[in-house]
């Protein structure tokens, strides 16, 4: 019943899926937490930054952003991201543009996680003595992450159903080896469709049972 599979290297393409997925959910991590950073930040310039960027970029199409990167930054600017094949090109094009959309969704979880923290702690580490980023990072931060597991879980499944929108600027990923398989294959369509259903619920179902297990773990008793 599946001996066409034998005729294309599924798991290539989910592997590539897979490494967007994991570079993509780093850099949002680390980029959605700086954005955060800035919303709560006391500066005006950096709050004002934090919010046009969160507002501008999580209204935007996440088609349109990974479109944009791969016309605006490499064809028209030019920029090619370290160099290499127009394919590894592709791959870190995709994982500019799905960090720069997800991060916004980081961020806005993260925030939710800050409001969580007692206003009362920060103001006990200003009297101590303790600058902005002292609190941030010893104080709220810690107890933000761990009150917002179980939404940042929701993100990273979410990512990983974007990694398909790759598939517009050519990147090999899952969705666009199943269109090849929809146009070759059309008389098990329905099987093909099967096989990426299941590959994706493999790849986002543990992923969520196991955050979710740890949310549980490791959340803030008040």
């Amino acid at each position: 019943m599946f001996d066409f599979l034998d005729q294309y290297d599924v798991w290539e393409a989910f592997w590539v899926t897979i490494q967007l997925t994991l570079y993509s959910a780093v850099g949002s991590l680390v980029w959605g937490t700086a954005l955060a950073a800035m919303r709560v930040s006391p500066v005006p310039v950096m709050r004002a930054f934090g919010t046009l960027y969160i507002n501008t970029v999580r209204n935007t199409p996440l088609t349109v952003i990974i479109v944009a990167t791969s016309l605006g930054l490499y064809q028209t600017l030019g920029i090619e991201l370290g160099g290499g094949t127009s394919k590894d090109i592709s791959f870190k094009l995709a994982v500019l543009g799905l960090i720069a959309y997800h991060a916004s969704f980081v961020c806005e979880s993260l925030r939710s996680g800050i409001n969580t923290v007692p206003v009362g702690q920060a103001e006990a580490a200003r009297a101590l003595g303790l600058g902005f980023f002292q609190v941030l990072t010893l104080i709220v931060l810690p107890q933000a992450f761990r009150s917002v597991v179980a939404p940042l879980a929701n993100v990273l499944i979410a990512l990983t159903k974007n990694t398909t929108v790759a598939a517009a600027i050519g990147v090999a990923e899952a969705a666009l080896l199943m269109k090849e398989m929809v146009e070759n294959e059309s008389d098990v369509i329905f099987l093909v469709f099967a096989v990426f259903a299941f590959g994706f619920i493999l790849l986002t179902l543990p992923a969520g049972l196991l955050l979710g297990w740890v949310s549980k773990r490791v959340a803030v008793k008040r």
